[in-house]
């Protein structure tokens, strides 16, 4: 390794081991570069000294400019989020990063990859496992590090457990909740990951982690309810819910992503071991227990906060509670404008104060006043008459939470329901020399009923964006003529 201060990769940094990976080096004072499909995801995390590259190993051309320069590349992503056909993209990523890395001369791998059995009979196990072989298949030396269910805000493990606990007291759990595991905290996680990349005698090796307990998901929910200040649940387990049964009544109680959350499940086949050994032998390390890991995990992401982006999980856009859901659910629409993105801006600042903080629709967010009123919140009060927005302000249903002048606003709802919601308005200039208008709607869910929710005034939600989106675009359009 050098001597030198390296420059170290972390592919996947949108990911949840990747974005704690990144700040975890930063920490130890290592020069990071960090790559991911989507630059937004990464700048919402608010990094400072991080160098930001937007790359995909399914897309060799971009795979040189995030490698040039690189010593350590930690390979930390998974295509189980895409859905179907996932071992194929697995495959062809992990070949691709391999050959792109020797041609860069990176000197070593880090992999992440899952426990599993001898022999890997599910599609998620027998992947994380193909990914590893495939990355040493190359002429680049790899460390591969295999972890079960971690212990840390936004692991899917975790969240679908908290999801689970938070909210319901009794549960009709498929069989799945016998089987079990050595979870592991995520710091001991990352320090393990960050000490093997700076192992040489670690070169060519697959290690093994986990914590000092082994535990059912039953028991790990009892523990994680007690945790959360919930009462123990009555967890009564249905032998005919099969684990690919389950992966449909997932969706239908918990927030985590249904292509993963599928995944998941799909591979609660089996216990799973860790054989740490090697790895303390080299590492050595006294790791945490479930109840000092989840205590960790509670108190990490209470820090966790946004920023100028919509950030992930942060706490505050969770209105500060460990029972709404860290995964959000999300719409999106777009259209183009005319008018560029100053007048667009001048146009949604007059919205504000017209529609007293409703924008479209106004009789329907009257009606959702009144049940709010009638839950016990105080009435929304217009907003007050000012050129600009300024962050904190409350004005109709809405909270300025932070603002970027003719660029971005973002608006958390006052409104009371099962979950927290908020609005971002994205304003960029097109190449025709007019603007792009973007509305996202943030839900964050409590349990079933956050879900229920969603669901249920989807069609509502995306007829208000619509209109509003429409509105503003016609409204700036006009402004310009005039």
């Amino acid at each position: 390794m050098s001597a030198t201060n390296p420059c170290w990769l972390v592919f996947g940094a949108s990911g949840y081991v990747g974005r704690n990976m990144v700040a975890h080096l930063v920490r130890q004072g290592v020069h990071v570069r960090a790559a991911a499909r989507r630059r937004s995801s990464m700048e919402a995390e608010g990094w400072v000294s991080v160098d930001q590259v937007r790359a995909d190993a399914l897309d060799p051309v971009t795979l040189a400019p995030a490698l040039e320069g690189i010593e350590v590349a930690f390979y930390l992503v998974h295509s189980m989020a895409g859905g179907r056909g996932f071992p194929k993209r697995d495959r062809e990523a992990a070949g691709n990063f391999a050959q792109a890395a020797a041609a860069a001369g990176v000197k070593r791998i880090v992999y992440l990859g899952g426990l599993a059995p001898a022999q890997a009979d599910t599609e998620h196990l027998a992947s994380r496992v193909e990914t590893g072989e495939i990355l040493r298949s190359g002429s680049v030396p790899v460390v591969e590090l295999r972890a079960g269910i971690i212990i840390g805000a936004g692991s899917a493990a975790f969240e679908v457990m908290r999801d689970l606990v938070a909210h319901l007291p009794i549960m009709v759990t498929p069989r799945w909740v016998s089987v079990s595991s050595p979870p592991v905290a995520l710091d001991d996680l990352l320090n393990d990951l960050m000490e093997l990349a700076q192992r040489p005698e670690a070169e060519g090796k697959v290690f093994e982690t986990g914590g000092p307990e082994r535990l059912t998901y039953a028991a790990m929910m009892s523990k994680l309810a007690q945790a959360l200040g919930r009462r123990k649940p009555l967890i009564v387990p249905v032998p005919l819910l099969t684990p690919k049964l389950s992966s449909y009544w997932m969706n239908l109680v918990t927030s985590v992503p249904a292509p993963l959350a599928r995944a998941l499940i799909g591979g609660l086949r089996h216990d799973l071991y860790a054989d740490d050994t090697s790895l303390r032998e080299l590492v050595p390390r006294t790791c945490l227990g479930f109840d000092a890991a989840v205590a960790a995990a509670l108190a990490a992401e209470r820090k966790v906060l946004s920023g100028q982006y919509w950030r992930e999980g942060a706490f505050d856009l969770r209105g500060y509670r460990h029972d709404i859901s860290f995964y959000g659910k999300r719409m999106t629409q777009a259209r183009g404008c005319a008018a560029p993105p100053q007048g667009v801006w001048k146009v949604l600042e007059g919205f504000a104060v017209q529609g007293k903080g409703y924008f479209a629709l106004t009789p329907v967010w009257r009606l959702r006043a009144v049940v709010n009123r009638w839950l016990g919140s105080k009435n929304p009060e217009p907003r007050k008459r000012t050129e600009v927005f300024v962050e904190g302000e409350v004005f109709g249903s809405w909270r300025v939470h932070s603002v970027q002048p003719g660029v971005r606003l973002t608006l958390t709802s006052q409104l009371r329901g099962p979950g927290k919601a908020g609005l971002e308005i994205d304003v960029a200039p097109s190449t025709t020399g007019g603007s792009l208008i973007t509305l996202v709607l943030h839900w964050h869910p409590a349990g079933v009923w956050g879900l229920l929710y969603w669901f249920l005034f989807w069609p509502v939600h995306a007829i208000e964006l619509y209109a509003f989106l429409n509105r503003l675009a016609r409204a700036a359009t006009q402004e310009r003529m005039s």
